[in-house]
């Protein structure tokens, strides 16, 4: 397990927190390898009756690794992993619950919506910046942000890339509950331990009726769309919006 992914248990309550604080917990390579690790862990856990995700440091997760993403700009597909980590997370046997202390951008608004619950601070913000920096959001994601938020909402996220406040995403049923940032522990606890207090062949079987009800997402065939992220994230514009994002700039687009 990379020290960059901490998994602690408490009396049926898992926490795993992403320890790379002075990243803003972006999510490379290692991080996204001891999740994978953490949560086959966990599936078989039977001391275990409800995980916490959360972030270490300021933010909750600011999305992948910028940096480390145009080291593997060439690679087929660099998102194929983390798209996999999410589902893995979704399709887990035990509820999962995402704290939202502060920021979840990008892949991690993406990591949030993949947990059962989401349970934000007021200061949070979340968004899917995507389009300020050239990507195409993968069909996967971009159908899971659909159904937590509808079409509507999802145009607004992904046409305008700007963050919304945790009130805006309650509003718009992407975040469950909101509390002021000193209060966000304990109401997450409260949370996980009216869940973790139930049976947990019920638990076990309530998420695989929920998760049976949407499976009819994954027969929907969408290599053509996969082919147009592709074109995006290998275009000049991918490469302008990482280092407009990264030098803290506004990026000069061209369309190519």
């Amino acid at each position: 397990m990379t020290d960059q992914l901490l998994v602690s248990v408490d009396t049926g309550v898992a926490t795993v927190t992403l320890n790379r604080p002075d990243k803003r917990n972006a999510l490379n390579r290692a991080l996204l390898d001891g999740m994978r690790h953490a949560i086959g862990q966990l599936e078989q856990a039977r001391d275990v009756r409800v995980v916490v995700v959360r972030g270490a440091g300021p933010a909750f997760c600011s999305g992948m690794d910028l940096r480390e993403m145009g080291e593997r700009a060439h690679d087929d597909d660099p998102e194929r992993g983390v798209t996999q980590v999410l589902q893995a997370i979704e399709r887990l046997r035990h509820p999962t619950i995402a704290m939202i202390h502060g920021d979840a951008i990008a892949g991690g608004c993406e990591l949030a919506r993949h947990c059962d619950l989401r349970i934000a601070a007021d200061v949070a913000r979340l968004g899917m910046p995507l389009a300020r920096i050239g990507l195409v959001v993968p069909f996967p994601l971009g159908q899971k942000l659909v159904e937590v938020v509808g079409p509507a909402f999802a145009r607004e996220l992904l046409f305008t890339g700007r963050p919304v406040s945790a009130r805006r995403a309650f509003e718009i049923g992407m975040v469950h509950q909101v509390v002021p940032a000193a209060e966000l522990e304990t109401a997450t606890q409260h949370l996980a331990r009216a869940i973790a207090d139930n049976a947990p062949l019920s638990l076990a079987g309530m998420k695989a009726t929920i998760l049976r009800a949407v499976s009819l997402r994954e027969r929907i065939e969408h290599a053509d769309l996969d082919a147009l992220a592709a074109r995006a994230r290998q275009s000049a514009d991918t490469q302008e919006g990482r280092a407009a994002m990264l030098e803290k700039r506004k990026p000069r687009f061209r369309g190519e």
